[in-house]
């Protein structure tokens, strides 16, 4: 009863933060004050790239009412950007974060895939927008594509190696980042321990703390002192910050404050880039219209099954297991089971990872103390992996 409860109080919230936004539109609109959504509008850029992609995969035909949309996020880590030039440092001129996200054709359902940007993988050959030929390569590794082609060839590299299509696109940058964690006044994270990175000026107490502005990009960046892995743990915590800040916009700190609505969405449209099917207000309030259904329960992030390349244990590739994942995502299927006591929930981002509660009872009592065994196990390795990632346990 608690859960069902729970679970229907996060539909009402996430119907009320489209209503607020709706308010808030129609209140600009219906004074007069057109300045306000021009704003809001002008703030969008718009690019199509469909001209540049080519072999492109089919989109497989599944029940329900829509079709299922997979949307892919990158994260453009140029410092050329007003309010990029966040640490003094050039970027590496490619993607620092990249998101496939699943929404389910029922809008029940979704979930986002991290892509590691240091993955090799085998990249194809690319189309410019001068039309020149951008040469692929084998080995390569994954962020290199938008370094070389932008967005363009990050959509042509994803579509290619997963044979998912990709209906539409969002480009974000640093400066936009920021605003949006100061609009809804700080976003929750959990930090397992002491960081003082002199090196890099990042410094974070331990323990559950409120973050805003470049303090919450030092955090999605750290990457040398909370995890033992690197970018692999940094992009955990890059989901755990994503999910929290869905959660944030979604509550009532949020939701009652129209201000705080207005300041986000105008945050959130100032540094984007998106494909002409989402570049105005009107297409993006038509898309969140569809999501009235989905709870923040609904919503996982996972990273894409990955394993250690034998010749260079610095690197990482794409396991076999992502094929599976691929396969779900273009017959829209849900996370399997494994997946999904690996995820991070926005329903409930700070913290780790959730335990494994499938084990059901048994009579045998042997059995059941063998299942309890097996669990505390698997709870346990969720646990060291967790705080490894940088994430509290």
């Amino acid at each position: 009863m608690a859960d069902s409860s729970l679970r229907a109080g996060h539909r009402y919230t996430a119907i009320r933060v489209i209503v607020v936004t709706h308010l808030v539109l129609a209140l600009v609109t219906a004074t007069g004050v057109t300045l306000a959504y021009r704003h809001l509008n002008g703030n969008i850029s718009g690019e199509d790239v469909s001209t540049m992609l080519s072999n492109r995969p089919e989109k497989k035909k599944v029940e329900g009412p829509k079709e299922p949309l997979n949307i892919l996020v990158v994260g453009d880590d140029s410092r050329q950007c007003e309010g990029c030039d966040i640490d003094n440092q050039e970027g590496s001129q490619g993607s620092d974060v990249t998101l496939l996200i699943h929404v389910s054709a029922d809008r029940q359902d979704a979930y986002g895939v991290s892509l590691p940007r240091d993955a090799l993988v085998t990249r194809p050959d690319c189309k410019g927008s001068n039309g020149q030929t951008i040469p692929g390569g084998k080995l390569q590794m994954f962020n290199t594509a938008y370094a070389v082609g932008g967005v363009a060839c990050t959509i042509q590299t994803v579509e290619q190696l997963t044979g998912v299509r990709i209906d539409h696109y969002v480009s974000v940058n640093f400066g936009s980042f920021v605003g949006m964690v100061d609009a809804v006044g700080g976003v929750q994270v959990c930090i397992p321990r002491e960081v003082d990175d002199q090196a890099h000026g990042i410094h974070f107490d331990a323990g559950t703390q409120t973050l805003e502005g470049r303090q919450a990009l030092n955090y999605v960046r750290e990457r040398y002192v909370l995890s033992v892995n690197s970018d692999i743990g940094r992009m955990r915590r890059q989901q755990a910050f994503i999910a929290s800040m869905i959660h944030k916009v979604f509550s009532a700190g949020t939701l009652t404050r129209p201000d705080r609505v207005y300041n986000f969405l105008s945050a959130a449209t100032q540094s984007l880039t998106v494909d002409p099917q989402l570049d105005s207000i009107s297409h993006l309030v038509d898309l969140a219209r569809q999501f009235k259904s989905t709870n923040l329960a609904d919503i996982d992030f996972v990273t894409v099954p990955f394993e250690t390349y034998e010749p260079d244990p610095n690197r990482l590739i794409w396991s076999p297991k992502a094929d599976k994942l691929w396969r779900r995502i273009k017959n829209d299927r849900p996370l399997t089971k494994k997946l999904q006591r690996q995820s991070i929930n926005a329903a409930d981002p700070v913290g780790s990872t959730s335990a494994d509660a499938s084990a059901s009872p048994s009579e045998n009592p042997s059995a059941s103390e063998s299942a309890g065994t097996k669990k505390a196990q698997n709870q346990e390795r969720l646990r060291q992996k967790a705080l490894e990632d940088g994430l509290c346990a």
